[in-house]
């Protein structure tokens, strides 16, 4: 049954994640507080992992959810599921389009579904933000200000992005530079 409704939580993020994998945050959320099978600092881990290893992040993400939650058959099925809806949605729209080309509608859905993937994507980056670089308990037991940050990753993700934007390395050397500090520091 599990197995079932994996396949078909992430067929549903697949069908509605419009603007690529991180637009899958949404529904990884809402399925973390649905369901229970991971937590929110789970998919933090999620996203660690899929943006350092191949391939698209929403496929790994949900190759790493249905995995975390039911094994490989898991991994397998989330994967196919959040996949499924996009395959056949491109096949529909590959074959069709370029009847609709032209087409003030289509121009005009295209021009809402931008925002609307920029505020899904921002919004779920700023979740991914609050859970790795703010420690909320340790504020709320404190009061401190001091205790709000969690220093060393904010220290971390300000180096390189400062780094991205000046050094213009590739990003998989970012990703390692951050493994090696993170296990140097014991993040």
């Amino acid at each position: 049954m599990i197995l079932l409704q994996l396949m078909l939580q992430f067929a549903k993020t697949g069908l509605f994640s419009v603007g690529g994998g991180l637009a899958t945050l949404p529904f990884l959320y809402e399925m973390s507080d649905a369901t229970g099978w991971f937590s929110h600092a789970d998919i933090a881990d999620m996203i660690a992992v899929s943006e350092s290893t191949p391939g698209a992040i929403g496929i790994n993400m949900s190759t790493y959810a249905g995995f975390r939650t039911a094994g490989l058959a898991g991994g397998i099925l989330a994967s196919l599921g959040l996949a499924f809806p996009s395959v056949v949605i491109i096949l529909i729209i590959a074959r069709i389009l370029h009847k609709f080309r032209d087409s003030k509608l289509v121009e005009a859905t295209f021009y809402g579904l931008r925002p609307a993937s920029i505020a899904m994507i921002t919004a779920a980056g700023l979740n991914v933000a609050r859970i790795a670089l703010f420690d909320l308990d340790a504020y709320a037991r404190t009061g401190a200000l001091t205790d709000l940050f969690v220093w060393k990753a904010l220290i971390l993700a300000a180096l390189i992005f400062i780094g991205q934007q000046k050094l213009k390395w590739h990003p998989v050397a970012f990703i390692a530079l951050s493994a090696v500090v993170g296990i140097l520091f014991k993040f």
